[in-house]
Parts: C-alpha cells; structure tokens; sequence
C-alpha cells in the first residue's frame, strides 16, 4: 500500500470563495490581526498546532508544523506539542498559552473552561493587547474549524490551492 501524496489527494469540496467570496475578508482580518500582533509568530504557531492536534485536524497540524519549521523551530519542539505539559522545550509564556487554547477547545465537564485562575495565570505573562492576540489566534482556528473538518482542505498546500477542483459543482 503506497501512502498519497499531496498532488493525489482531494478535499471533499470544493473552494468555498466562488461560493461565499466574504470568507477571504474575514479570514484576511483574521490574518492580518494574528501579524500585528504582540504575541511572537512561534507561539502562536504552537497555540495553532496545539489546536489543530486537540481537534484532531490534519490539515491544521501540517499547517503549523510547516510555519514552525519555517521559523527555525527544532524539531524537538514542535514535536513536544502534543505533550508540552511534561516537555522542558517551552517557556512559561509558551505554556500558558498552550494551557489557554487547550482549555478553550476541550470540554470541561465539571466547570468552566477557563477558570478565573488559568486567567490571571495568563494575565501574568501577557498584558490586555497581547490576551487579545491570543484569543484571536484561537478564533482563527475556530472560523476555519468546520471547514477544515467538514471540507477537509488538502495538508500541506497553500491557501487557494487547498481544494479539489471541481467542474459543473454549484451552492
């Protein structure tokens, strides 16, 4: 059995923008929100690929993987992700950011989410602009969410090249 490649594999649908030509300014928004901000390029890199790992996502994990890699990350780094909790890569910043994304993505049936003290954890180490970073680098990965679980755009292809073509396909 041969594994795919990214020029073998299709994504369920098809590219929303024909359909829904808004998307691109809000996900732009998105974007440029996420390059403005305080927060450094890698961490919220490891907050995005942490989501992308707790959501079971392909796309989203190949995705940061990829910019990590870009960013010079090591390896080990970006493969401790998944178990940062007892990993000695990251900084108390970089954990609480992680702590913070997996509290919002994960259920918690016995309370809230994120609890007054994870907050001031964070609030700790991040100041009113940068806690607003954060939750927009979260939101990101929550407005692509359906669409990379449902759609399943192809890992490891740029946006706008992320979905299969297909002819005669309407809303």
């Amino acid at each position: 059995m041969t594994t795919p490649t990214t020029t073998e594999l299709r994504s369920r649908m098809p590219n929303p923008l024909p359909f829904l030509p808004e998307m691109a300014e809000v996900g732009a928004g998105l974007h440029k929100a996420l390059k403005n901000s305080p927060i450094p390029p890698t961490t919220i890199s490891l907050l995005q690929l942490r989501a992308g790992q707790i959501l079971g996502s392909t796309y989203f994990t190949i995705r940061e993987t990829g910019k990590l890699r870009e960013l010079r990350e090591p390896a080990e780094r970006i493969a401790a992700v998944a178990t940062w909790q007892d990993a000695t890569y990251f900084t108390d910043a970089e954990r609480v950011a992680l702590e913070l994304v997996e509290a919002v993505l994960t259920p918690n049936p016995s309370g809230e989410r994120v609890p007054d003290a994870l907050y001031a954890k964070a609030s700790a180490y991040y100041d009113d602009q940068a806690m607003w970073s954060l939750i927009m680098a979260i939101a990101h990965i929550g407005f692509f969410t359906p669409a990379a679980l449902i759609a399943k755009p192809i890992p490891g292809r740029a946006p706008g090249q992320n979905y299969s073509e297909r002819e005669g396909q309407t809303a």
